[in-house]
């Protein structure tokens, strides 16, 4: 079987997106790869359509024991061969599941990180023929990035142990330093990384004023009737309370949080997937992990700590690739409570989180495209504006700020790259500190060059220039700034700059009721298909979007197929799923019709 005939038999998708196909022949020929795609962008295929073209088993690691759980019944409900090995099980389910793999049985294994480091699961390995390794959340190996664990530096054993095994490492969230980290752990040589778009064009973004937040919630809610969403908080009371007010007003509201027992949260987990709950109230701090392709928004009520975290999380919605919302509240004391929180970390781990939680804030108080802040955070130059932001939508009065971006990009050139934020605007300004007199940085031409702007407005234009892309950031390097293509060409007069004067954050944002929204209009067909799917999925007893997807139940009602033929022209039907669901669709499909 070719790879094109596996996406289409068992997943129902006629194309690739960019880079899958060169990522599969890649790992099909025996080389280890690191893979950066957005959540939603398709990374699972990257290693499941090799292990499906290739003999014997396919390990996974994946921190994740909900997001294991829904990836095993999405591959065993398109008729592939998976099981999972974590702490949920019992014994018995165990040793079945090993026996089924010693036997040949199991295509794809599961395994948490914990699991793979016990002694007994390393034998276990060794007994079996493997084709792959795929370490998802690959980002979790680096101290230097916002989801450090210990386990995962563990995973070095795997090149000890089967240095002969392709391992392709996965993530969605990974900066240039976070990269570097893992190629190295890892030891996947830099010319193996494959790095595509973080864009996700169906998410709008928007960022609101965090008064009366609640009444902003439901007036977002009032025009998404049924619709499936996430609202994340900074704390477990805040989820406790939030869920309460939305069931006093009628929703099917839940929370869920680390405090809770196991059961507690599974059974809350497994209602929402199955579209049994439409909302969840969820801690920032612990993630769902949860693979539900139809979670149409979704809201963070406080501020995250970093834009990996905010990038994961809004990245759970619309992973069908329709259109999804995104909102999120925003006020100083948000700031203020991660403040706190960071203080109670390790002294070396400080500085790192309090650097992040300066660009998720400048990132909230921005007044240019968000999806460009988002993009060049993940060193990717973005082509323009995005038109499916709150910023873009309501554009704010611009200035040419070429000289201003010069001056700050011509302080860095001059002290090779060596210095962060705080001493580049103590250069403008002409300070003469103690750091910047014994470096030499008073003997600068740019020294003193922009006295005539105040400290905070320099900040706040150093973030706009950051956030656009037009320099970076190390982190790993002393958090220093450092020049990039774009920076060259605005030192070279080859481009200009437009930058937004600093104003007072209150007049900066807007409510959810003085912007306007873009209503879809329900087809009757789609909800009708809607309706048939959960019947299905309820008598299966498996999650709605199992069956198929929002976005190919909206091409369904587009299309409106007459025969099996026309039924597999849709995206994400495949052989399987035509078999089990096919003829049930299209007689829904010609009832509407009659």
């Amino acid at each position: 079987m070719k790879k094109q005939d596996a996406l289409k038999k068992y997943f129902g998708y006629e194309t690739f997106y960019p880079l899958q196909a060169e990522i599969i022949d890649h790992v099909l020929s025996g080389k280890n790869a690191l893979v950066l795609m957005p959540t939603g962008g398709g990374k699972s295929l990257c290693f499941q359509i090799p292990a499906l073209l290739m003999e014997v088993t396919a390990i996974v690691i994946s921190p994740l024991i909900a997001l294991m759980k829904d990836q095993v019944d999405a591959l065993q409900a398109n008729g592939i061969a998976a099981a999972f090995l974590n702490s949920t099980q019992t014994d018995e389910e165990s040793t079945r599941i090993i026996g089924l793999c010693l036997q040949g049985g199991i295509k794809l294994l599961y395994l948490s990180p914990e699991r793979l480091a016990a002694a007994s699961t390393i034998g276990f390995l060794q007994k079996l023929r493997i084709s792959l390794f795929a370490v998802d959340e690959a980002h979790c190996i680096s101290s230097w990035g916002h989801d450090f664990r210990p386990d995962y530096m563990k995973l070095h054993a795997l090149r000890n142990n089967f240095p002969d095994v392709p391992l392709i490492a996965l993530t969605a969230t990974a900066d240039r330093a976070v990269r570097r980290d893992i190629l190295r752990q890892l030891e996947i040589p830099e010319k193996y990384q494959f790095i595509a778009s973080f864009d996700r064009p169906n998410l709008s973004l928007a960022v609101y004023s965090g008064r009366k937040r609640l009444e902003q919630i439901l007036r977002f809610l009032a025009r998404r009737k049924n619709q499936p969403g996430i609202i994340y908080c900074l704390s477990r009371k805040m989820t406790e309370n939030m869920a309460a007010k939305l069931l006093d007003r009628g929703y099917r509201a839940a929370y869920y949080h680390a405090g809770m027992g196991n059961e507690e949260r599974s059974k809350v987990q497994d209602a929402f997937i199955r579209d049994k709950i439409q909302i969840i109230c969820a801690t920032i701090a612990f993630g769902l992990g949860i693979d539900k392709s139809n979670i149409r928004w979704i809201i963070h009520y406080s501020l995250p700590k970093n834009i990996e975290s905010y990038y994961q999380e809004i990245g759970r919605a619309g992973r069908d690739g329709a259109p999804a919302d995104t909102v999120l509240f925003y006020s100083y004391a948000d700031v203020k409570a991660h403040h706190d929180m960071i203080g109670d970390s390790s002294p070396e781990r400080q500085e790192l989180l309090l650097a992040k939680l300066e660009r998720i804030k400048s990132y909230a108080e921005a007044d240019i495209c968000r999806r460009r802040i988002l993009l060049s955070y993940f060193n990717e130059q973005p082509p323009g504006d995005c038109g499916n932001c709150d910023v873009c939508k309501n554009p704010p009065q611009r200035i040419n700020g070429t000289i201003i971006a010069q001056k700050a990009l011509s302080a860095i050139a001059r002290t090779g790259g060596k210095i962060n934020i705080t001493t580049v605007v103590g250069i403008l300004r002409g300070s003469h500190n103690k750091h910047i007199r014994e470096n030499g940085y008073d003997q600068i031409k740019t020294f003193g060059a922009g006295r005539d702007i105040t400290y905070n407005e320099w900040m706040d234009y150093i973030y706009q220039l950051l956030n656009s892309g037009f320099m970076d950031i190390a982190y790993d390097d002393g958090y220093t700034l450092k020049l990039n293509e774009l920076s060259r060409k605005i030192l070279r007069a080859q481009m200009d700059v437009l930058l937004t004067q600093p104003a007072e954050l209150e007049k900066k944002f807007e409510t959810i009721a003085a912007l306007p929204h873009k209503q879809a209009a329900a087809d009757g067909l789609f909800e009708q298909l809607r309706l048939l799917r959960k019947t299905l999925a309820d008598e299966k007893n498996v999650p709605a979007y199992v069956v198929f997807s929002d976005k190919t139940l909206l091409e369904m009602a587009s299309l409106r197929p007459r025969d099996a033929i026309e039924m597999l022209a849709v995206s994400g039907v495949g052989e399987h799923k035509l078999n089990l669901y096919g003829d049930t669709f299209l007689d829904e499909i010609r009832r509407y019709e009659n």
